[in-house]
Order: structure tokens, then C-alpha cells, then sequence
């Protein structure tokens, strides 16, 4: 009889011992979604580029973008920030899933290099400055925007296979290099 209530006091402390454990909160929802969604896009990407439905280009603007949110996400990870921090960041991984499925489900064409080239390459120069402190974090998430609009636009322009005309790829051109010029204040 000892025995039974022994065990049955065991495990009754076990099963409390597990459920308190079990409804710690040890990685929050919001990191944990985030990952989650990063993990899907990069696969889409990957898939995309596999299946040609993604040219080269396009697959290595979607990774640029994906890689300046991925630095955004390991500044706000294990800490206490307001939640609409986490929002922005979300609606941002949103906004990327939406543009690699309009993307990829549009035929895969050779589009013109010179404003596709430099926007990856400025992405890579802001993820750069913002990764080795040169960027100053308001700074770095302002070029940011001004390239996502900027690429959002291009790819906008370029959707279903059509060309952009002579006036967008020059709104476009004159709209990097105003970006450019701004980034250069800060080498």
C-alpha cells in the first residue's frame, strides 16, 4: 500500500514537474514563426532557381533581400522589444514570400542585367554597412526601405514578361543613384 502511494505521489510530482516544464515559454512564437518563414522562402527560392521559373537574378535579389531581413531578425531575437517590432519584420518576410510567388508564377525571361546587377549589389553594400557597423541602425533600415520600394517597383515593372519601357528603367537607374549617392556618405 506504501508502494501505491509512493508511485502515485512520484507521479503526480512528475506530471507537474513535466507540465510546468512543458509550458515554459523558452522560444517565443514570434522568433519561432519568423525562422519558420525564413526557412520557407528560402526554400522557394531554392525550388524556383531549380525549376527555372526564377532566372539567376531574380533568385539572388529575393536571397539579398532575404539576407538583410535575416540581420534584422538576429538583432531582435532574445530580446524585449515592443511586438510591432516583430510585426514590421513579419509583414516584411510577407511582402518577400508574395513577390518570389508573383514572381514564379510568371514566365522566366532574361531581363535587363544593368538595374537588377545594381540592385543586388547595393543590397550587398547596405547589408555590408549594417553588418560591420559603418550603417548607423536608423540609416541602414531607411536605404533599406528605399531598396525594397525601389525593387518592388522593378519587379512590378517587369512582371508577366513584359520590358519596361525607356521612362521606368530611368526612373528606376535615376532612383539608384540617388540611393548611391547617400550611401557613399557613409564608407
Amino acid at each position: 500500500m506504501k508502494r501505491n502511494i509512493f508511485m502515485t505521489t512520484l507521479l503526480v510530482f512528475g506530471l507537474a514537474l513535466f507540465s510546468g516544464c512543458a509550458s515554459m515559454h523558452t522560444w517565443p512564437d514570434h522568433e519561432r514563426s519568423a525562422e519558420n518563414k525564413m526557412v520557407i522562402i528560402q526554400e522557394k527560392i531554392g525550388e524556383g532557381l531549380k525549376t527555372g521559373t526564377l532566372n539567376p537574378d531574380q533568385s539572388q535579389m529575393f536571397l539579398t533581400t532575404l539576407k538583410g531581413i535575416r540581420i534584422d531578425y538576429a538583432q531582435l531575437r532574445d530580446k524585449k522589444i515592443p511586438q510591432d517590432q516583430w510585426n514590421i519584420l513579419h509583414r516584411r518576410l510577407d511582402v518577400l514570400g508574395e513577390e518570389i510567388t508573383r514572381a514564379s508564377a510568371r514566365p522566366a525571361r532574361i531581363d535587363e542585367p544593368r538595374n537588377g546587377d545594381r540592385i543586388v549589389t547595393l543590397q550587398m553594400r547596405i547589408d555590408d554597412g549594417r553588418t560591420n557597423g559603418r550603417l548607423p541602425q536608423t540609416e541602414g533600415r531607411e536605404f533599406q526601405a528605399r531598396l525594397d520600394s525601389i525593387r518592388r517597383e522593378y519587379l512590378r515593372m517587369t512582371e508577366d514578361g513584359r520590358y519596361a519601357t525607356s521612362e521606368e528603367r530611368t526612373d528606376i537607374s535615376r532612383r539608384l543613384d540617388s540611393l548611391v549617392t547617400d550611401l557613399n556618405r557613409f564608407r
